[in-house]
């Protein structure tokens, strides 16, 4: 590993070997760790719930990591994500001497590109087979539908998956039309009558990061169905995507 290694936003990490101590402050990652080297995963966030049953120290949430625990847990590489993470946290943990592994992951292919690097260029460890066989259930294209459907990710306000989203390229390539695809935001705000008039076929809810449940969104749409999806499947990358096709596509029969 030379000092020309540089994370997805061209910031330079030389670790100058292999990490063994990891913190990661994104759920996905974390899960994309423990399922490679779970030895190596020293501190998560209180967000980080996968894999089931994971012990490790937890070092607060993803937008207000505690730089002090981190900085206990003597990490060699902590690893965020440019969506998930706050840049002011990053640069500080960074002024603090800690290496940080910035992702950026806004579609499928980014997601495989991008956790192969992270895992070779950033950590220094041999690509996962996992991420070959996540790769291998996303490349068969799917028919396209055309269905509609809007991704709601809250309420009060309710908002929605817009453009240039992970999310948003995953549901093209169930063959599904994002009906807020082409807007501005990459989660617009919306009044219930604009999903109406968008032409939605069927309004998703997922259970993050707004705990969507049959008592608690599906009564607020009298004319548009909708249907609850799993959030893991719906919205992380890493050892999610081995499931997350066949469940996704089960669910939007």
């Amino acid at each position: 590993m030379s000092a020309s290694t540089t994370d997805d936003l061209g910031h330079p990490v030389d670790l100058g070997r292999p990490a063994c101590r990891v913190v990661s402050l994104v759920p996905s990652l974390t899960e994309a760790v423990a399922a490679t080297r779970p030895d190596a995963l020293v501190g998560a966030t209180e967000w980080c719930s996968h894999p089931a049953g994971l012990e490790v120290p937890r070092v607060r949430g993803t937008k207000n990591p505690d730089r002090s625990a981190i900085a206990a847990l003597r990490p060699d590489l902590v690893l965020a994500n440019r969506e998930e993470n706050r840049e002011l946290d990053i640069r500080r943990l960074r002024d603090d001497g800690i290496a940080v592994w910035v992702t950026v992951i806004e579609t499928v292919d980014e997601a495989f590109t991008s956790m192969a690097r992270m895992f070779t260029a950033g950590l220094g460890w041999d690509e996962p087979a996992w991420l070959g066989q996540a790769r291998n259930v996303w490349a068969a294209p799917a028919p396209h539908s055309g269905r509609r459907v809007a991704i709601a990710i809250w309420r009060d306000p309710w908002m929605v998956v817009g453009s240039q989203t992970f999310t948003g390229d995953m549901i093209d390539r169930l063959g599904l039309v994002n009906a807020f695809g082409a807007s501005h935001d990459r989660y617009p705000r919306v009044e219930l009558t604009d999903i109406d008039a968008a032409g939605v076929d069927l309004v998703l809810l997922p259970d993050e990061p707004y705990v969507f449940t049959p008592d608690d969104g599906p009564e607020a749409f009298a004319r548009t169905p909708t249907t609850l999806v799993s959030g893991r499947s719906l919205t992380w990358y890493g050892p999610s995507m081995l499931t997350a096709r066949a469940e996704l596509e089960a669910a939007l029969r």
